[in-house]
């Protein structure tokens, strides 16, 4: 079971000033790049496709808290923080950076228990665990499940097609960037622990790969482009 604090909800007036917080927050880093910043020419560097993405992961983690027994306003309130460091700090110290920022702001804009800030912050701090997620509180669990999900299926495959073209690369390389979001599906498979997760991530693996077989049937040489072959144990 995840944790229980049941003395204050997060209420929607809340919630939306986070919200808020968080895309101001992503917008004023990329503002205070230097002009070239860290990738900030491929779209997922931008502050639109980076709260975009939280905003997915805030959906897909409720969705899978209220079915695994984890407490929802945890993983919500984590979820909206989870990336809001990802433009302005290193990869590799962006959830501790994030941590900080929302412990920062439930503190001074919020009227929290401690341990529901507590727990937040240990969501965030850790939602970068490359460890078995068992390791980890049931709040943290759901919000790393979502990470990986919003990465798999429509938004992973869109994403996939517009690197293409900053890759300079032509739409005869869509089924192998597409093949791409397959893999990472399976990479997945391997990581995620519950019911819920495992529900998504079979669904829009199947649309994906629905995807896959479209553009290999329709675009004439991609498959012998791409040396892609379906292979029908997959569907």
């Amino acid at each position: 079971m995840g944790v229980e604090i049941k003395e204050r909800r997060v209420s929607a007036e809340e919630f939306a000033g986070m919200e808020e917080f968080v895309f101001e927050y992503l917008q004023a880093s990329v503002e205070r790049e230097e002009e070239g910043g860290r990738m900030r020419w491929y779209p997922w560097h931008s502050a639109e496709y980076r709260y975009n993405h939280i905003r997915n992961v805030v959906d897909i983690a409720a969705e899978i808290a209220r079915k695994e027994g984890a407490d929802v306003d945890v993983t919500r309130v984590a979820a909206i923080f989870h990336d809001v460091a990802k433009l302005d700090a290193e990869q590799d110290a962006h959830a501790d950076e994030g941590a900080r920022v929302a412990r920062e702001y439930l503190e001074t804009h919020c009227d929290y228990p401690e341990s529901f800030v507590d727990a937040v912050v240990r969501c965030v701090e850790e939602h970068s665990y490359q460890g078995p997620l068992e390791d980890l509180t049931l709040e943290t669990q759901c919000l790393i499940e979502a990470d990986l999900l919003d990465k798999v299926g429509a938004n992973g495959a869109v994403l996939m097609m517009l690197r293409m073209g900053y890759e300079s690369r032509t739409h005869m390389d869509a089924a192998e960037m597409v093949e791409r979001v397959i893999e990472r599906g399976h990479e997945a498979d391997e990581r995620i622990v519950s019911d819920a997760a495992e529900g998504v991530l079979h669904r829009r693996i199947k649309r994906v790969r629905w995807l896959r077989e479209w553009l290999t049937e329709e675009m004439a040489n991609v498959e012998s482009r791409t040396g892609l072959e379906d292979d029908p144990a997959e569907r």
